[in-house]
């Protein structure tokens, strides 16, 4: 599978139908979702019909998709994901960063690595003007990591999820940075 983007440490590689067993282990990890869905655990079925898809489609703009398999280049360890995706087919210019990885990849820089890689990728290849991202205002690992990845703080909001979570109370926050802003840096 060629690879999508390499940094020091990581490999972002397309996924495949192959990946199913390493999401259901990520997905079915409580402290992995604790601010997704409360840590429920998810089916094979939901991964096959919900989450494989989404993670597969392609994204006609940057002729890429949107989801990438984060892996450590020296061992082949599958780490988890990241998103890096317009939530707006219309709106291409602005793309979303997202990721998820698994315990054992927590606390050791890979979630910023992969992200400022991600951000560079797209303002200086992808034509990307604006990226956004945005988390459960508890979250403070992630916040962290939008702000070491250079993303501004920009507002809190609130949803109306159809379940509450613990946490879901205190809101979301979302973070941007604009190709401008990055430019600056």
């Amino acid at each position: 599978m060629p690879v999508f983007l390499e940094t020091v440490r990581l490999a972002l590689l397309p996924f495949t139908p192959d990946d199913v067993d390493h999401l259901l282990a990520l997905d079915n990890d409580p402290d992995v979702m604790r601010f997704i869905n409360g840590g429920r655990p998810t089916s094979r079925e939901a991964i096959l019909e919900r989450t494989l898809p989404r993670l597969l489609h392609e994204h006609p703009r940057f002729g890429t998709r949107g989801y990438w398999a984060a892996r450590e280049k020296d061992t082949g360890a599958f780490l988890g994901w990241f998103e890096f995706r317009p939530p707006d087919e219309d709106r291409p210019t602005t793309v979303e960063l997202g990721y998820r990885l698994g315990r054992a990849a927590w606390g050791r820089g890979y979630a910023t690595e992969g992200a400022r890689a991600l951000v560079h990728e797209g303002f200086t290849r992808l034509g990307v003007e604006r990226v956004t991202a945005n988390t459960m205002a508890v979250n403070r690992a992630s916040r962290r990591v939008m702000e070491k990845t250079g993303l501004r703080f920009l507002r809190n909001y609130t949803e109306d999820w159809p379940e509450a979570i613990p946490g879901s109370e205190h809101g979301e926050v979302e973070y941007a940075l604009t190709r401008a802003q990055w430019e600056q840096r």
